[in-house]
């Protein structure tokens, strides 16, 4: 693959509108595009110019996304600068986010550190 491949992950939610707004506060990402109706799907694409990664929300017309599929369902992104990831984690939890005990004991012990 090339450097200047970007990932897309992409997640199904049923609460596009809320998830949208969370991820713009907590993270400072902003709308590289969305879509309405498109057969049956409607999404956002969220990001930052020039980065690599794009998160993707998709709601599907007529059908439930429910819940992540297990309890370590992660999107993990690495802040070097300690109070850069405390503001983070602050933006994040006054968007909306919820802070909870990790399910693999390696995220609980790699944030206190």
């Amino acid at each position: 693959m090339r450097s200047d491949t970007t990932m897309r992950v992409a997640r199904p939610t049923d609460k596009l509108a809320l998830i949208k707004e969370m991820y713009m506060k907590g993270l400072g990402l902003s709308v590289l595009a969305e879509f309405v109706d498109h057969e049956g799907f409607d999404g956002v694409i969220l990001g930052q110019s020039g980065n690599l990664y794009h998160l993707e929300f998709t709601s599907h017309r007529g059908h439930t996304a429910g819940k992540a599929p297990s309890k370590d369902h992660l999107w993990v992104f690495y802040v070097p600068d300690r109070r850069e990831w405390q503001d983070s984690c602050a933006r994040m939890l006054t968007a909306g986010f919820h802070q909870v005990p990790s399910d693999n004991p390696y995220w609980d012990l790699k944030m206190s550190q």
